[in-house]
């Protein structure tokens, strides 16, 4: 893999203009092509650290809009966006999606999600975990997202991803992949767009009425 300046182009404009991640000039030039965030909309941004995307989103939906964001790490400081709320938890356990409906006050019409897993440096792993992290959102999906609804999503390299992609993309009445200048150079990153939402989301169901998952 060609290695990167953590401090390139994108690094030192977003320290330049106030956001929190040069990450956030990804989601910036996706929404300037395929606008995909529009004012007084409801978002939920999955994997919301350190707050890039939060910010971006916040901006496109404007004061009619909500935001909720959900990471294991604090974003800190938190943002002054009146718009924006952020809280930590893991979004891959099934009572989170209960919480995100009620600070956000209904379903979403756009689910985000830049969310990437702590590398191990052992590729297999390191696939597996994106896997993981992928089936976490997916399974979140029905009870977030409206019917009719947008997902933008990050796929990385590997045989898990792509099987997530693949069942991802059939939920949607369209999907397409994107991949914004803004990625690092050398990157295997890419997004998955999504729209037109074929699932219903309903109430989020509490812990005792879920089926028992199946451990691995």
């Amino acid at each position: 893999m060609t290695a990167y300046d953590r401090k390139d182009h994108f690094h030192q404009r977003a320290k330049r203009e106030g956001y929190r991640s040069r990450a956030a000039f990804k989601l910036l030039e996706i929404q300037q092509s395929q606008r995909l965030l529009r004012p007084g909309q409801r978002v939920i941004d999955l994997g919301c650290w350190p707050g890039g995307w939060l910010q971006v989103a916040a901006q496109a939906v404007g004061p009619k809009g909500r935001i909720v964001g959900v990471d294991l790490a604090a974003i800190d400081p938190p943002l002054a966006n009146e718009n924006v709320i952020a809280f930590c938890a893991d979004f891959t356990q099934p009572t989170v999606a209960i919480e995100l409906i009620e600070r956000l006050g209904g379903h979403a019409d756009v689910v985000l999600s830049d969310a990437a897993p702590k590398l191990t440096g052992i590729r297999a792993a390191d696939q597996a975990r994106e896997g993981a992290l992928l089936e976490g959102v997916e399974a979140l999906l029905g009870d977030l997202l409206c019917a009719g609804g947008t997902l933008l999503i990050k796929i990385l390299e590997g045989p898990e991803a792509v099987l997530v992609d693949r069942r991802l993309r059939r939920q949607f009445e369209t999907a397409k992949t994107v991949k914004p200048r803004a990625s690092r150079r050398g990157s295997s990153e890419r997004y998955l767009l999504g729209r037109g939402y074929k699932g219903r989301a309903g109430p989020p169901e509490s812990p005792d009425q879920r089926p028992a998952r199946r451990q691995s």
